[in-house]
C-alpha cells in the first residue's frame, strides 16, 4: 500500500512508518466510546468555593507567583479567522446585493459599533473613493465586505483571530492578541515578568512577530511587567495521513500522500517543550474589554490558587511516601484524598495490601494537574465534565466530546443532554513533579481518544483522523479538578456578529 516514495515522504516529516501505519489501521478499527459513570456536577465532582473561600485562595496565588516560579499562559492562536466571517462570504457570492439575511442586516446596521470599523473605512475610502457609510448609501454592500475580506483591503477572511481588532478604547482599537498581552500582566506575570506563549500557523508568524514588536512596550509600560512573548508551530511530525472513502491513502495530484493537521490535540507537543511551573491555557477569541475584565481575572486567580493548593497537598504525601515513614492511618487519609480531592476512586483500594496501596497512591498523587474552570450549560455546543471509567479501572473527571459518547446507549445520551456544565477551555496547569522535573506529558495521552472525521479536497471526499484533542484524551491521565466559574467569563467569538454582543463593546 506504501511505496518507497511514501516512506521517503513520512521520513521527510519526521514521522515513522510505523506511525502512519498505526494511523492507518486507525481507520479500520475505530475508536472506542468512553464508558461514562455521571455528569459531574456541583454536588458531584465540581467545586463551587463562596467568596470568602475564593478570597483565601486568591492570596495562595499571590504568595506562589511571587515566588521562584515560572508562570507562562499558553494560547492556541494558529486558527484562521474565515469561519467567523462564513455568513459575510456568503453573501459575496449571493445572487443579491443589499443585506438580505437577519444576519446581514444585524451586520451592516452595526457596523459602526465594530472595532475595525475605523481602518474598513479608511480602506474603503482608498480602494472604492467612498467611506462605508457612502457605499451603504450608494447600495455598494459588498464592496464593503469585499474590503474587510480580501487581500485588497484588510484580508479579514484570511488572517488569524488573534490579529483582528475585537475591541474599542478611547486610545484606539486592540486586536485579540493584545487582550491576551494584558490579562497576562494581570494574572499571570510572576516576579515582575510576563511569559506569553503563542501556537500559530507557519503562514501568520511573521505578522504576530510584527505586532508584539509594535505592541509589547505599551503594556509593558502600562502594567509594569517585562514581556517575553514566544511562538510555536504545530509540528509536521503530529499531522495524521488522510484516507479515501474506502481507507486508502488519499493521494494529491502528483500522487503523494495527504498528510492534515491533527487538530488542536497535536499542541500537547507544544505544550510539552514548555519550561514552566504553572501554564494557564485560554482560547484567542475569549477575552472581553478590560471594563469586563475584573471577574475573569479574579477567577483565573482562584483557579491557579485551586491548583497550588492541592499541588501541594500531593506533594506533601509522595515526599512522606518516600521517607517511607507512613501509618495505614495516614495512608488511608492519602487515599482519601485522592478519592475526595482528586475525585478518583477504585473500587479493590479499600482491600488492597499495602504495596499495591503505596503503588496506587503514587501513581496518582504524582502525574500532571489541571484545575478547570466550567461555566453553566446554556446550550453552546462543545465538550462538558464527566466522571468516566478509564482503562486502569478507576473512574475520574474528564472533559468529553459529543462525538466520544455511543449515541446507541441511552443512559450515556442522557447523561450528556443533562449535563449541568460546559468546558470553555479554561485551565490552569501544573506541568513539574515534586522534585521539580518535567513531566513527559506525552506519556500521559490516551490514543484511544481520538476520532474521524468526514472532509473533502478539491472535491474529492475524505475521512480525516483527529488526534485525542488538548483538554480530552490529550491530558487524559493528568489529575483534574473541576471549579465552577461565572458564565461571565466565557465570551468566545464564533461569528463576526458576536463582537457586536454587549460583552465584546
Amino acid at each position: 500500500m506504501l511505496t518507497d516514495q511514501d516512506k521517503r515522504q513520512i521520513e521527510s516529516r519526521g514521522m515513522t512508518l510505523a506511525q502512519v501505519e498505526r494511523q492507518l489501521q486507525q481507520f479500520g478499527e475505530g475508536f472506542p466510546y468512553l464508558r461514562l459513570k455521571a455528569a459531574a456536577s456541583t454536588a458531584n465532582g465540581i467545586l463551587a468555593p463562596s467568596y470568602q473561600e475564593a478570597e483565601d485562595i486568591v492570596k495562595l496565588w499571590d504568595e506562589y507567583k511571587n515566588g521562584n516560579h515560572i508562570v507562562t499562559k499558553f494560547v492556541p492562536a494558529s486558527g484562521a479567522a474565515s469561519r467567523m466571517f462564513k455568513n459575510l462570504f456568503a453573501f459575496l457570492a449571493a445572487d443579491y446585493d443589499r443585506p438580505t439575511t437577519d444576519f446581514e442586516k444585524e451586520f451592516f446596521s452595526n457596523i459602526r459599533h465594530f472595532a475595525f470599523f475605523e481602518a474598513l473605512d479608511a480602506q474603503c475610502l482608498a480602494n472604492e473613493g467612498s467611506g462605508v457609510q457612502a457605499l451603504m448609501d450608494g447600495g455598494r454592500y459588498k464592496a464593503i465586505v469585499s474590503n474587510l475580506l480580501e487581500g485588497k483591503g484588510l484580508n479579514y477572511g484570511q488572517l488569524p483571530k488573534g490579529l483582528l481588532l475585537f475591541h474599542k478604547y478611547d486610545e484606539g482599537a486592540r486586536t485579540a492578541m493584545e487582550e491576551h498581552l494584558v490579562e497576562a500582566a494581570l494574572y499571570a506575570s510572576a516576579n515582575g515578568r510576563a511569559n506569553v506563549h503563542f501556537t500559530v500557523s507557519h503562514d501568520h508568524l511573521a505578522l504576530f512577530e510584527k505586532m508584539v514588536d509594535e505592541k509589547k512596550s505599551v503594556y509593558a509600560q502600562r502594567f509594569g511587567v517585562e514581556y517575553e512573548v514566544s511562538f510555536s508551530e504545530q509540528k509536521p511530525s503530529t499531522d495524521t495521513i488522510a484516507v479515501n472513502p474506502d481507507n486508502t491513502p488519499f493521494r494529491n495530484d502528483d500522487g503523494s500522500l495527504l498528510f492534515r493537521p491533527g487538530g488542536h490535540g497535536a499542541l500537547i507537543e507544544n505544550l510539552n517543550d514548555l519550561e514552566s511551573d504553572v501554564v494557564f491555557i485560554k482560547n484567542i477569541d475569549n477575552v472581553v474589554p478590560d471594563r469586563l475584565k475584573g471577574e475573569t481575572v479574579a477567577y483565573k486567580k482562584v483557579l491557579a490558587g485551586i491548583l497550588v493548593k492541592m499541588q501541594s497537598r500531593a506533594f506533601a504525601y509522595l515526599r512522606q511516601l518516600d521517607s517511607g515513614d507512613y501509618t495505614e492511618s495516614e495512608l488511608n487519609g492519602m487515599l482519601q484524598f485522592v478519592r475526595s480531592g482528586l475525585c478518583v476512586s477504585h473500587d479493590n483500594m479499600d482491600c488492597a495490601d499495602k504495596g499495591v496501596l503505596v503503588d496506587y497512591l503514587r501513581r496518582k498523587l504524582n502525574r500532571p494537574m489541571r484545575v478547570c474552570g466550567v461555566v453553566r450549560n446554556v446550550g453552546e455546543p462543545g465538550g462538558g465534565p464527566f466522571l468516566a471509567y478509564n482503562p486502569d479501572g478507576t473512574v475520574s473527571p474528564q472533559i468529553l466530546e459529543s462525538s466520544q459518547i455511543d449515541k446507541s446507549n441511552q443512559d450515556c445520551v442522557r447523561m450528556f443532554k443533562e449535563g449541568t456544565h460546559f468546558n470553555p477551555v479554561d485551565l490552569c496547569c501544573a506541568i513539574k513533579d515534586y522534585r521539580g522535573r518535567k513531566f513527559n506529558l506525552l506519556e500521559y495521552v490516551d490514543p484511544a481518544t481520538g476520532f474521524i472525521s468526514s472532509k473533502s479536497k478539491n472535491g474529492r471526499e475524505l475521512r480525516a483522523l483527529e488526534l485525542p484533542g488538548l483538554w480530552n484524551g490529550a491530558m487524559s491521565d493528568w489529575s483534574t479538578i473541576f471549579v465552577e466559574v461565572p458564565l461571565s467569563t466565557f465570551n468566545p467569538v464564533k461569528t463576526v456578529n458576536d463582537l457586536l454582543r454587549e460583552q465584546h463593546q
